[in-house]
């Protein structure tokens, strides 16, 4: 249900509607009766994104109006939505406020925020995504248009990109590429092509079991990598990306025919000049309870916390259940048992019909729910991700059901 009264104080407060935050008043929900009508889901979204099919989107396969949905509808029934977005938050008196003016309370906090993306730090950018062979998976507004540049590619560069930032899904700026390369090869161009990774990060995957398969795909499809640069710049009149060479600091110009950008991310301003913020930015909880660092009564879960793990859809299915029976075991006055280990998934598709599914801890251990190696491609994952994973979420993480 919405808002329809200035009501202003809650047993407990969810700062985001995106997939933590549904999941975490969906299970809560389903725990306890006695918080129907307690939960307040603070997000001005009008529509709900399923965002790990962008990235197939993106590759011609599935619609993007299939990744969407209207935000009401995933709104737990008994969970009240203040369709509103939060500036401050004042932790002393257990309270934010957001940007109509309103001081809403709270026992217990929920930071379930997201990750922010900086399109404007990369200078260039903004005025070129969608246009002059610019692409980007990383929105719903322009994600049709790196299917446009891949299935109009005549040959020359196509550069794709990663920032040397945190960002969501680590996996999904390489995933695209090598979709590109498949389609450019079933398209007759790949010959006179050249397909460039130019990534920030200082390796192709920071798990040893995936990176040495993640390279044999590289060297099979004969694509170029090049690690710590970071884009800086487009020159769309010129169509030429420049890089900083994060060793050097020197700046590297290399011209493109097409570019598919990762921007920049980070945890939201609000987040960032807040007491909850920790000296990166990011909400500051302990990577195991998710409680935060210096205010008992708060937790942060997904995106826009500090946890050293990738930022996965996955990553906060298996968060969800621990702030669920943490919050609840503060509430009845026990002490907290449940425990994050630092699990997530990347399900790195290597091509139309490949997939490695990548399964890891905090010790970048793999984590592997399959009784077979999953660093090798398989068809299976691929169906898995397309089919199965967003049944899965609609109808079993969203409800609090898995």
């Amino acid at each position: 249900m919405t808002e329809a009264t200035q009501r202003t104080r809650y047993k407990l407060v969810i700062v985001g509607g995106g997939s933590a935050g549904i999941s975490v008043a969906a299970r809560l929900l389903r725990q306890s009766r006695a918080l129907i009508g307690q939960i307040a889901i603070i997000d001005p979204a009008s529509k709900h994104y399923y965002q790990p099919l962008w990235t197939l989107a993106g590759a011609g396969v599935v619609s993007r109006e299939s990744t969407e949905r209207d935000e009401a509808s995933v709104i737990p029934k008994g969970a009240v939505w203040v369709q509103d977005a939060v500036t401050k938050f004042l932790p002393q008196n257990n309270t934010v406020m957001t940007t109509s003016g309103t001081a809403v309370h709270y026992d217990f906090l929920v930071v379930a925020a997201g990750i922010q993306i900086d399109w404007g730090k990369v200078k260039g950018l903004k005025e070129s995504i969608g246009k002059h062979g610019v692409c980007s998976n990383y929105s719903y507004d322009y994600v049709e248009s790196t299917w446009e540049q891949i299935r109009h590619f005549q040959g020359g560069n196509a550069l794709f990109t990663n920032p040397n930032t945190p960002v969501k899904c680590g996996g999904a700026p390489q995933k695209i590429m090598y979709l590109a390369d498949d389609s450019f090869r079933k398209t007759k161009v790949r010959s006179r092509s050249t397909v460039r990774f130019v990534s920030g990060a200082a390796a192709i995957f920071g798990v040893k079991k995936y990176a040495e398969a993640l390279q044999k795909v590289i060297e099979r499809k004969q694509i170029e990598t090049i690690f710590k640069h970071n884009l800086v710049e487009i020159v769309a009149d010129k169509k030429q990306a420049i890089f900083e060479n994060l060793d050097t600091k020197a700046q590297v110009a290399m011209p493109y025919e097409m570019i598919h950008v990762v921007p920049p991310m980070s945890a939201p301003d609000f987040i960032k000049h807040s007491p909850l913020a920790a000296a990166d930015g990011w909400v500051d909880v302990d990577p195991f309870t998710l409680q935060h660092a210096r205010f008992p009564n708060i937790f942060g879960i997904g995106d826009c916390t500090n946890l050293p793990t990738s930022k996965t859809g996955a990553a906060i299915r298996k968060q969800a259940p621990v702030v669920m029976q943490n919050v609840l075991s503060l509430l009845e006055g026990k002490p907290m048992t449940e425990r994050y280990d630092g699990y997530t998934s990347c399900p790195l598709v290597t091509g139309y019909g490949k997939l490695i599914l990548a399964e890891f801890d905090y010790e970048l251990n793999p984590r592997e729910t399959f009784p077979f190696d999953q660093s090798k491609e398989r068809l299976s994952m691929y169906w898995l991700k397309k089919e199965l994973l967003p049944r899965m979420y609609w109808h079993g993480m969203l409800p609090g059901k898995l």
